[in-house]
């Protein structure tokens, strides 16, 4: 069985393409996971990647996990006994969910068809997103009967307030590009055969800036999200004193006063 997810690189820049096309990218197994998990663990600590690019191969996004294997109580949801379940969630969805807010780099979701359930969540997960005109999305977890086990709802309610998604996930309804560049879900729709091309632009207007700089600016904003004003204060000071003391720092500067490009090394 080849990865879940296809890494090439472009420069300083990594394109995720989740590469289940025949079944809709939809996440099956504990294996599928782990991949994921093992590929942003490993993107995380490779100094020479700058932005991430998280796509779907085929006509698909995500569609979220494999009913079947729910049904049949194999892969990543019900087991034998309620305590295996939870465990199997925390195992694996769960993990996957953890890798990907514990990944320091910039991330953008190029979400190309249908995100749902699941995949949705995924697409939140990244920092910022933007969609195919012919993409369709879901908060569908109801309309089979569960809850979202992934963490989506935490990630959603901090896109787009408790409101919106109370009714996103209590209704489950499907909903198309437009609705969600309206309620700020995703930041740009463009045509599909435009997609890559919006996401890849984004990612090197990014890459362009200091490695370290960027790492250290998305989990400040990170904190943010939950941390209070003085305490985000007290991080940002510890954050700029380090930032402060970089070779990139320097050439950054050096390049601005000198009105040249920069040459960022990520030291």
């Amino acid at each position: 069985m080849t990865p879940f997810l296809s890494v090439e690189r472009r420069g300083r820049i990594a394109v995720l393409t989740m590469d289940r096309a025949e079944s809709m990218n939809a996440i099956g197994t504990i294996e599928d996971c782990d991949n994921i998990v093992e590929t942003f663990f490993a993107l995380g600590n490779d100094r020479s990647v700058s932005a991430i690019v998280l796509t779907g191969a085929g006509r698909a996004f995500c569609t979220g996990g494999n009913i079947k294997g729910i049904r049949n109580r194999q892969g990543i949801g019900p087991l034998d006994q309620p305590d295996s379940t939870a465990t199997n969630y925390r195992r694996g969805v769960q993990r996957a969910t953890r890798a990907m807010l514990d990944c320091d780099v910039p991330m953008i979701a190029a979400i190309n068809g249908h995100a749902i359930g699941l995949g949705l969540d995924l697409a939140c997960v990244c920092d910022m997103r933007v969609a195919a005109d012919t993409a369709k999305m879901a908060a569908s977890f109801i309309k089979v009967g569960i809850i979202p086990g992934d963490g989506g709802a935490w990630t959603l309610q901090k896109l787009i307030g408790y409101p919106l998604a109370a009714e996103l996930f209590l209704t489950g309804r499907t909903f198309d590009a437009a609705y969600a560049k309206s309620i700020g879900l995703v930041g740009d729709v463009v045509p599909a055969a435009e997609l890559m091309d919006k996401a890849l632009a984004l990612a090197e207007e990014i890459a362009a800036n200091s490695p370290r700089a960027l790492r250290l600016t998305k989990r400040l904003l990170r904190e943010a999200q939950h941390g209070r004003a003085g305490d985000v204060l007290e991080l940002s000071a510890a954050f700029q004193a380090i930032i402060h003391e970089t070779a990139d720092h320097k050439e950054a500067v050096n390049a601005l006063l000198e009105k040249r490009a920069p040459m960022f090394t990520g030291d």
